[in-house]
């Protein structure tokens, strides 16, 4: 039988009264001059300086973007607990009317990253002040370039930032749930994501005479269209892949077949052992359905992040700290998202459990936005929730 979790001490309580306003503030800045992947020079400096205020001592990576930053309480030992955040936002326009909505053209927060680093930070520099409650040492990571495949946490692992770590939790913003309630799961709750780039050539020509030529743009066509058909077949399980297009270039006048385009596509799969089949499938796929058609092409394919796979151990253990601090009914099973997160190369290393945090006001006569919406937005209660959360989760590791 496993141990029940046992609620946060009444000094967070006591600490979030004091401080929940502050880390608002925190969140409001990241969000009004987000950074895209990679650029994440000023979100970083911002949190060093807290995390430096409140005496401890953050080591920036190689980089120059992301920090990861350790506290362990004097006389301890052992492996540490990783908390990770994510600082990068993406490139889209920011269509809220908030007062602090983004002040930078064509980038936003809309996944939510601005508010898991307030909340990551805010366990940092409540420990900071009450390290005499742990029983053994944390690790912080504010990782850069999330958005950015094969993603940053490959370049964190890279500069040692799992070298000693036994644990890692990850938050997710989830505007799906209603403020209040937490959802884990065990195993995979993400997907793979890959990314395909796919060039087609011909000769070009008239419009009025497509018969003479390769007509590029209906080939494109059959390819956006045929396409996941046959990579679906070839996989043998339709419910186990998809493959979606985003982009298609080509030609300048309504009159001229082109004679290059290019179309782009995410590929997913929650399977790790297809995520692996998945480039010579998507290879083989293409080549059928262009045989005989006179098209030159080439297929860029990149493979992205696996599956986040979360162990059922750490799972089971940040649940007890969630029912604990929130009660049974506010602790959901996750379903498995077929978007993807590059803290699946975290968990290749070390147990982990990633936690969706629910963000949407249920007083609101609103739609629950999804993820990567121009309008997204969160009921900023969740920032002292996932505080709560996480610190839960400390004691209960160290416990």
């Amino acid at each position: 039988m496993t141990a029940p979790g046992r609620p946060t001490p009444p000094s967070l309580a006591a600490w979030l009264g004091e401080h929940t306003e502050g880390l608002i503030a925190i969140r409001r800045n990241i969000h009004a001059h987000p950074e895209l992947s990679g650029e994440e020079k000023a979100t970083t400096e911002l949190v060093a300086e807290r995390l430096r205020i409140a005496g401890l001592q953050p080591r920036i990576l190689t980089n120059e973007t992301g920090i990861v930053c350790d506290l362990r309480p004097p006389g301890t030992a052992g492996p540490l607990l990783a908390f990770r955040a994510d600082l990068d936002a993406l490139a889209m326009q920011d269509e809220t009317e908030t007062p602090y909505r983004s002040q930078v053209p064509g980038v936003a927060h809309a996944c939510g990253h601005d508010v898991h680093t307030a909340i990551v930070l805010g366990v940092a520099l409540y420990f900071a002040h009450h390290v005499d409650e742990l029983a053994g040492g944390l690790r912080f990571i504010f990782q850069p370039a999330e958005e950015r495949v094969p993603g940053g946490a490959v370049d964190v692992i890279a500069d040692g930032g799992l070298d000693g770590v036994g644990g890692i939790v990850g938050i997710h913003c989830m505007p799906k749930m209603d403020v209040g309630t937490v959802g884990l799961r065990s195993g995979p709750i993400t997907s793979a994501g890959d990314m395909a780039q796919i060039w087609l050539a011909g000769p070009g020509g008239h419009t009025a005479r497509p018969e003479e030529t390769v007509d590029l743009i209906t080939i494109a066509a059959r390819v956006v269209d045929q396409l996941p058909g046959r990579v679906k077949e070839a996989l043998g399980d339709p419910d186990q892949v998809k493959v979606v297009f985003g982009s298609i270039r080509a030609g300048d006048a309504g009159n001229v077949i082109p004679s290059t385009c290019a179309i782009r596509a995410s590929i997913r799969t929650p399977s790790s052992e297809l995520w692996r089949e998945l480039p010579k499938i998507v290879d083989a796929s293409l080549a059928g359905l262009l045989d005989r058609t006179g098209t030159r092409y080439s297929l860029e394919y990149t493979s992205g992040v696996p599956p986040v796979i979360a162990d059922e151990a750490t799972v089971s253990l940040v649940r007890r700290a969630a029912v604990a601090e929130f009660g049974a009914t506010n602790v959901l099973e996750a379903e498995q998202s077929w978007g993807g997160d590059d803290f699946a190369w975290y968990t290749q290393q070390v147990r982990s459990a990633f936690v969706r945090l629910g963000t949407h006001d249920p007083r609101s006569a609103g739609p629950h936005l999804d993820l990567h919406a121009g309008h997204f937005d969160v009921d900023e209660r969740v920032i002292p929730i996932g505080v709560r959360l996480l610190a839960a989760a400390a004691l209960a590791f160290f416990g």
